[in-house]
């Protein structure tokens, strides 16, 4: 008979094995959760069209700014380390960071701008725990959160010791922190039918 309970692994053998596997999995203190591919409750099976489009809009209006101020911004691909209430590898939709990396990272850990474009399967994580864990981060300066079910967007700016939030819903502009850019909702959602 063989258990079917997690099994706890190290930092460092997520970190090795991470390189290795066939989809994505994020890590939270001692717990591996698949991302892509894997048939298992917690997988996300993919993203809609309209989820990578959102995501290459925030790329494209980030990606010269960022340039421009030291900084570089990735697409889904670059995890973000978190140790404030423990130790946890996310893979944000977008995350910007000035931080000094190798061009070899496989990971930030002083994220200045962060990103989920929301899905039905990953949003109450998103709205919560990496909402919490995110804005713990002393670096972040502001996490956007992009509705996919409807022409909507949630950003939190750090202000002092404190955040502050703006909704904006059909139209109106965000000013993205950390490179200063300005995106319309239109903007963001362009290419998509919402």
């Amino acid at each position: 008979m063989t258990s079917s309970a997690l099994q706890k692994i190290s930092e460092a053998d997520y970190l090795r094995t991470e390189e290795h596997s066939p989809f994505k999995r994020e890590y939270v203190d001692g717990f591996v959760y698949a991302l892509h591919g894997e048939d298992s409750p917690n997988a996300q099976a993919g993203a809609l069209s309209r989820h990578g489009l959102i995501g290459k809009n925030l790329i494209a209006a980030l990606h010269r700014p960022a340039l421009r101020q030291g900084c570089k911004v990735y697409a889904s691909d670059m995890r973000v380390r978190i140790q404030a209430r423990g130790t946890r590898y996310y893979y944000p939709d977008v995350v910007l960071t000035c931080e000094d990396m190798a061009d070899d990272a496989r990971y930030c850990s002083s994220p200045c701008f962060i990103v989920e474009v929301l899905s039905q399967s990953t949003q109450v994580v998103d709205r919560g725990q990496k909402l919490s864990e995110y804005t713990a981060l002393p670096s972040l300066q502001g996490y956007l959160m992009v509705d996919t079910a409807t022409c909507a967007a949630r950003l939190y700016i750090r202000e002092g010791d404190g955040w502050s939030e703006q909704y904006v819903e059909d139209a109106g502009t965000l000013r993205l922190p950390c490179v200063d850019v300005e995106i319309t909702l239109d903007g963001l959602y362009e290419g998509t039918s919402l």
